[in-house]
């Protein structure tokens, strides 16, 4: 990995290191598709799955037995490992993220505002299936929708040739464990035109889409989003860790790379003021790559723009960078890590101490792992309940409560020369109010 000093460096964001990852420059190419699906459906979706995907799978929406053929060929320790995330994910769900149904205040004596909650009708959850196949998506995506009261989920994910049209049988497996019936061998930009405009004769249309992908799949929701809602626009995953003089340089290395072998574009930051431990992790990465799998993935992503060991002067600085950087993941193995991370204000979710893995919130921690990416983390939260509601305000007031204030709407109407508003109130007043 390369190493970058901003010891003496003023503009952080310009010097930080990001992926060379343009929404914009798929558009093209992507509107073309969206289109495609939106006049011509299936025959649409007949073509571009034989040209991306190699296959064209049997039936689109994929048969109930397969996904039930699918539960029941889980390995087991898979299937178990599955059923802990689940259960963690709900359980945080149900915790911390479910918000009351309804809510009141009064504002003034007969005068009631309140908020109503309301699940989102359906929701077309997105899986990617490519080069990792990520089931974990599945339940990252689901619980919470689940937890929201979300009456119609679909699922889409890419149908896989070497599994004769039918997409990876984990993902299938986790679907059926969820309970998820309405599931679609359909990958990639056209699986999201597909959730917005619906198809004909398979799919209805939805009003929110969620899950991460690669470029093509983030464009998609780009172009589209208004006519759906959409969580994020998800770019390649990144990590970064913050680290000190104590921290073990096998399990900064080994994190680093944990996130790496995601993509060629993935980004691995290590931040830290401490030479001996640049100097130790580089060590173990080289040994660790060599002996990797993936070993060509990882030395175009560590090896890439996005990726940088950042040397800094201390502690006080290395949290203005990893602030700057604002990381969909972050680890912190600093001395007193709870402290130092209590100091971080960007990020998508904050790792604390040296047994707290991003590989955990991956899969078993409970939190989630649809987080923001490309410093997106500035303004943006990962995907939980919340996503998958809204909010309805609900205004009750009575007479008295009106003319209380009346004057001052009226006041404030003619202020905006919007004089039908100030009638709308004039017109409620009764004989003893202030409006006149």
């Amino acid at each position: 990995m390369r190493l970058l000093d901003l010891r003496n460096v003023a503009d952080l964001n310009a010097a930080l290191p990001r992926a060379d990852f343009s929404v914009d420059s798929a558009l093209p190419a992507v509107i073309a598709i969206c289109d495609d699906v939106r006049y011509r459906g299936i025959a649409a979706l007949t073509e571009l799955s034989d040209k991306f995907d190699h296959i064209v799978p049997q039936n689109f929406r994929v048969p109930q037995d397969a996904i039930d053929n699918a539960v029941a060929a889980l390995d087991p320790t898979v299937r178990k490992a599955v059923e802990v995330s689940i259960e963690r994910r709900r359980q945080v769900c149900n915790a911390l993220e479910v918000e009351p149904a309804e809510r009141f205040v009064e504002v003034a004596p007969g005068a009631r505002i309140g908020y109503r909650v309301e699940p989102v009708g359906r929701v077309g959850l997105y899986v990617p299936g490519g080069l990792a196949p990520l089931s974990s998506s599945v339940l990252m995506n689901a619980v919470p929708a689940q937890a929201a009261g979300v009456g119609s989920i679909a699922v889409a994910t890419s149908p896989q040739a070497r599994f004769g049209g039918l997409p990876d049988p984990v993902i299938l497996g986790v679907c059926g464990l969820l309970g998820l019936t309405e599931v679609y061998a359909v990958g990639g930009a056209q699986a999201i035109a597909m959730f917005a405009y619906g198809v004909d004769g398979l799919c209805a249309p939805v009003d929110l889409v969620t899950g991460p992908g690669n470029i093509y799949v983030a464009a998609a929701k780009r172009h589209l989003h208004g006519l759906i809602g959409i969580d994020s626009e998800a770019g390649p995953t990144e990590i970064a860790i913050l680290a000190d003089a104590g921290a073990d340089p096998l399990f900064v290395a080994a994190d680093l790379l944990s996130q790496a072998e995601h993509d060629p574009l993935a980004g691995a930051v290590l931040v830290t003021d401490s030479e001996a431990l640049i100097d130790a992790v580089q060590q173990q990465l080289a040994r660790l790559v060599a002996a990797h799998p993936l070993r060509e993935r990882l030395e175009q992503s560590l090896g890439g723009t996005q990726s940088a060991i950042v040397r800094v002067t201390d502690m006080a600085q290395g949290i203005a960078v990893v602030d700057a950087y604002a990381a969909e993941h972050l680890e912190v193995m600093t001395a007193d890590a709870a402290a130092v991370a209590a100091r971080v204000r960007n990020a998508g979710a904050i790792f604390v101490g040296p047994h707290s893995p991003v590989s955990l919130g991956d899969y078993s921690a409970g939190s989630t792992h649809v987080l923001p990416t490309a410093g997106t983390a500035r303004f943006a939260s990962g995907l939980t309940v919340r996503a998958f509601t809204k909010v309805m305000h609900i205004i009750e007031y009575d007479q008295a409560a009106l003319d209380a204030v009346a004057g001052d709407v009226v006041a404030f109407a003619h202020a905006e020369s919007l004089p039908g508003h100030a009638q709308a109130i004039t017109v409620r007043a009764s004989g003893t109010g202030t409006a006149s």
